[in-house]
């Protein structure tokens, strides 16, 4: 089992929104099936109001993980709505989506993770599909000093509400409290990350902080002790072993495939009726 810790950037993206990118295109050979992690948060409305507007994906899915604060979303295919803590946007582009997502400004701290999934080159072109996932919709397994909510996958024989995944992926949000100990199976074939939201905790050998992730390969238990009450984020996804074609908000196995989706967007076919 081979393990690294990456700690991420601070950057901004979108139309000005300032966020910490924690993995994306150096990393790509290293956390296959998973692309980009970005996490985002900031009670100061200038950092995120400006949010994503209108823009495409293809060949990936996007998953958006809302902690504090409210995101409204559209897309070309007739989803909208709002998106708020605890809430869950799991979206296969597929073959093409156009959207938007655009923070409400508030009070509270916007505050959330957004992951990206590749899609092998056999899926990159299914149909587009979304899944809205309401925080009243996630189990909450609880075991000694904790809380699991499990999103993607199953935990403890609880199986979360995000299924039919082309690439088959596990996502857990662990709260342990201080002084307790969890563990986490990850699998061979697999790529797994523990990343940390907030508090200090023990991942194995390695202590971890708030903003740390932890890259696992390979197969073998992970031992998580809470040094300070701590709550992270634990995902697992089966390897593809594809080349990867990257161009901004579209990911194809080849720079032909890349080619011809941007043209696409330019000659306005790129949106597929399925």
């Amino acid at each position: 089992m081979q393990k690294m810790i990456l700690q991420g950037h601070s950057t901004y993206d979108g139309a000005g929104v300032k966020l910490r990118r924690i993995f994306a295109q150096d990393h790509t050979k290293l956390t296959d099936p998973f692309l980009l992690l970005d996490h985002f948060g900031s009670d100061n409305p200038e950092d995120y109001i400006k949010g994503f507007p209108w823009h495409p994906h293809r060949g990936i899915e996007t998953v958006t993980y809302m902690l504090g604060g409210v995101v409204e979303h559209g897309d070309n295919i007739g989803n909208k709505g709002k998106i708020g803590p605890g809430d869950i946007q799991w979206m296969t582009a597929g073959s093409g989506v156009i959207h938007q997502e655009m923070p409400k400004a508030s009070k509270e701290m916007m505050h959330g993770l957004q992951l990206w999934v590749n899609l092998p080159a056999k899926s990159k072109m299914i149909g587009p599909r979304y899944r809205g996932i309401l925080d009243s919709m996630v189990p909450i397994v609880k075991v000694p000093g904790a809380e699991v909510r499990v999103i993607a996958g199953s935990y403890k024989n609880v199986e979360g509400p995000v299924r039919e995944l082309v690439v088959d992926v596990e996502y857990l949000d662990v709260r342990l409290k201080k002084g307790n100990t969890i563990s986490h199976l990850a699998k061979n074939k697999y790529t797994s990350f523990c990343y940390v939201i907030e508090g200090t905790g023990a991942f194995d050998e390695a202590k971890l902080e708030k903003g740390h992730l932890m890259l696992i390969e390979g197969a073998g238990n992970i031992a998580v002790g809470a040094m300070e009450d701590i709550h992270y984020i634990f995902v697992t996804g089966k390897q593809i072993n594809e080349p990867v074609a990257w161009g901004g908000p579209i990911v194809m196995n080849t720079p032909e495939e890349l080619e011809l989706a941007f043209r696409e967007l330019d000659e306005g076919t790129f949106i597929k009726r399925q």
